[in-house]
């Protein structure tokens, strides 16, 4: 199953650490990726990292800047080769934080992503993409899709990201 959250709200990766506590209930083994957020960055990743060891990987950048493109592109091949590893220990569930994101500015390719999940559909992996701006071509293919739409968010009234909240 390809299940994806997108949209522009706040949420996102907060479905993606609620999928897979739901699916390590029920005794899926689950390996959960983050593009873009580097290792330390937000408060999710201590405690994938303890539910999951080497299952739970956080190897981006940070920030994305043009300039740090190459940097950027490095580290979603290197998080590609983890995913497509993990894959070959046989988990259930993949779920890969800020794919859209990664994909939308050049850093994944399209056929890198679509082989990712026609790798998943072979051997009946669940598949989780997270990310603003979803393509329709990950729409269609998807069989869950979830928009989360901001109503209303602190940032647009001057404040500041906060601690456990947005990280």
């Amino acid at each position: 199953m390809l299940i994806v959250y997108t949209g522009n709200g706040k949420g996102k990766t907060t479905a993606c650490v609620g999928q897979a506590v739901r699916a390590l209930g029920q005794g899926l083994r689950v390996a959960f990726g983050q593009f873009m957020k580097k290792d330390g960055q937000a408060g999710e990743q201590k405690m994938l990292a303890d539910l999951l060891g080497e299952r739970f990987l956080a190897s981006g950048a940070g920030f994305f800047r043009d300039a740090e493109f190459p940097d950027h592109r490095r580290k979603a091949e290197a998080l590609l080769a983890w995913a497509g590893d993990m894959l070959d220990r046989g988990v259930d569930m993949l779920i890969l934080d800020e794919t859209l994101y990664a994909l939308n500015h050049g850093l994944l390719l399209e056929d890198e992503v679509r082989a990712l999940i026609e790798r998943c559909r072979e051997l009946g992996c669940h598949l989780v993409l997270s990310g603003r701006g979803a393509p329709d071509w990950v729409t269609e293919l998807a069989d869950i899709v979830s928009s989360v739409t901001e109503v209303k968010h602190i940032y647009a009234q001057g404040g500041k990201a906060r601690r456990g909240i947005e990280f």
